[in-house]
């Protein structure tokens, strides 16, 4: 195999593991994908790969910067403490080895519903502020993994056009 051909796997499997990785907030997403282009970069032979490597790398701050602001505005708005978020994603964390595959969202709602119904002492505010956050959070992921879906396009193009 040669060095290019390596390069083009890594890089597509690094880039599909980050996809993943934003959907299940396991990896670092966006930097994951951000290092299959830096891998293509670097190694694919061709000079369009740093040419990409810019695109991507713009278009992957783009949209975590974007989903940081969407996510922490909303919850700002709802006036959502960050404890009961974190309260969620130890929750999320131990829901995965409990419930593999969907324990981790799972924990999570369950986790910040707890918390949230502890600190508003009223189930239904804390029902409405769980959902507003997981909406929040939704949201977010949504338009970070549409700016990452873009940049995993422009490193196929990039990729393929190499042969």
């Amino acid at each position: 195999m040669t060095p290019e051909i390596i390069a083009a796997v890594a890089a597509a499997v690094l880039a599909l593991v980050g996809l993943a990785g934003i959907v299940f907030p396991v990896l670092p997403g966006s930097i994951t994908v951000g290092a299959g282009a830096l891998v293509w970069a670097i190694w694919g032979g061709s000079g369009w790969g740093w040419i990409a490597f810019g695109v991507i790398a713009v278009l992957l701050m783009i949209g975590a910067a974007s989903s940081w602001l969407l996510t922490g505005r909303s919850l700002q708005k709802h006036e959502v403490p960050k404890w009961p978020i974190t309260v969620g994603l130890l929750l999320g964390v131990v829901g995965m080895f409990v419930l593999p595959g969907f324990g981790l969202p799972i924990g999570f709602a369950v986790g910040l519903l707890l918390a949230e119904w502890y600190r508003m002492r009223d189930l239904r505010k804390a029902l409405s502020t769980s959902l507003q956050t997981l909406k929040a959070l939704g949201l977010g992921i949504l338009v970070e993994l549409g700016c990452a879906m873009l940049a995993v396009a422009v490193l196929a193009v990039t990729i393929a056009t190499a042969w």
